[in-house]
């Protein structure tokens, strides 16, 4: 699988709700931080943090806007929408459409994804959770 397919599949998972596709995708001891800066080791803890945040959004999609490959480095600019329809740090269900932004860096080793660094928008966030 090239990067370009990889960085693909990666967003399909995240669009299809599918995070059992991580364990093909990224490297067992992946090191991750999520556009809610909150990081996870490994596998199962991407997938902890995955299936949080579809719980908080269970129609959030992930559109990626620009990507930028260069050797075993790629950079995505994403815009997230959703509906915010479960607990999400200290805001109950408001039912509200949210969108904000993020920029993520990928590192690829042998394949697999071995590092994901996503700088979220969190102040468009909280501020549309709580208006």
């Amino acid at each position: 699988m090239t990067n370009k397919e990889l960085i693909s599949a990666y967003y399909q998972m995240w669009n299809e709700k599918d995070f059992e596709k991580a364990n093909s995708i990224c490297d067992e001891d992946i090191r991750f931080r999520g556009s809610l800066d909150i990081t996870a080791n490994g596998i199962e803890g991407f997938k902890e943090y995955a299936h949080m945040l579809a719980n908080a959004f269970p129609n959030l999609y992930h559109a990626v806007e620009m990507s930028v490959y260069e050797n075993n480095t790629v950079a995505t600019y994403v815009t997230y929408t959703g509906t915010h329809e479960g607990q999400l740090f200290d805001y109950a269900p408001t039912g509200k459409r949210i969108c904000y932004s993020g920029a993520s860096f990928f590192q690829i080793k042998n394949g697999k994804i071995a590092s994901i660094n996503i700088l979220g928008d969190l102040n468009s966030l909280h501020k549309q959770l709580s208006e």
